[in-house]
């Protein structure tokens, strides 16, 4: 099988170099199935940010995912979720993900606290590993990129996943429109 890869980045089987990524994130590989199609690449980490990673790279935007984490509270029962974008739009958390998570307000969950829930780095936040309650949004406009990256847990390296894989992570619900 062939791993995804771009022409400026050399791909390694992610799940067979579980020291790039983020403990979560090679926890979950470990056991889901698509990590066979799964690779990690090394990059420069003061270029993890997506802007400067896709200049530096060549890496076109549409081509990369942006993983947000998001709460919101009905009743007193919080409900968290991660939103997965295309780099090239914004999630919407005001009106569809409020609606999705059924609460009156959204906000993004604070760095600190999304830092230590997730057990990855800031900038490098990824929808592969996540608590397993969380719900995982994903744009619907990703299942169509041949690859797409994503991050690592780390600053350090990043994923780069078939865009159909999405779909396929645990806990993962297809929205479409969610970038915008």
């Amino acid at each position: 099988m062939t791993l995804p890869s771009f022409p400026t980045l050399t791909s390694l089987p992610a799940a067979e170099h579980p020291d790039l990524v983020a403990a979560p994130v090679a926890e979950a590989l470990a056991v889901w199935a698509g990590a066979a199609e799964v690779a990690v690449v090394e990059i420069d980490p003061d270029l993890a940010d997506t802007a400067a990673m896709s200049e530096a790279y060549d890496i076109p935007l549409t081509a990369s995912g942006n993983c947000v984490v998001v709460a919101g509270a009905r009743a007193g029962d919080e409900r968290i979720a991660a939103c997965v974008v295309r780099a090239d739009t914004r999630a919407d958390v005001n009106t569809l993900v409020r609606k999705l998570l059924d609460v009156r307000k959204c906000s993004f969950l604070p760095m600190d606290r999304a830092v230590e829930e997730t057990r990855m780095a800031y900038g490098g936040i990824t929808p592969v590993g996540l608590p397993a309650p969380w719900r995982v949004l994903v744009h619907d406009a990703l299942l169509d990129e041949e690859v797409v990256v994503l991050g690592s847990g780390v600053r350090r390296s990043k994923l780069l996943v078939p865009g159909r894989l999405l779909a396929d992570l645990p806990g993962a619900e297809v929205v479409p429109g969610l970038g915008r």
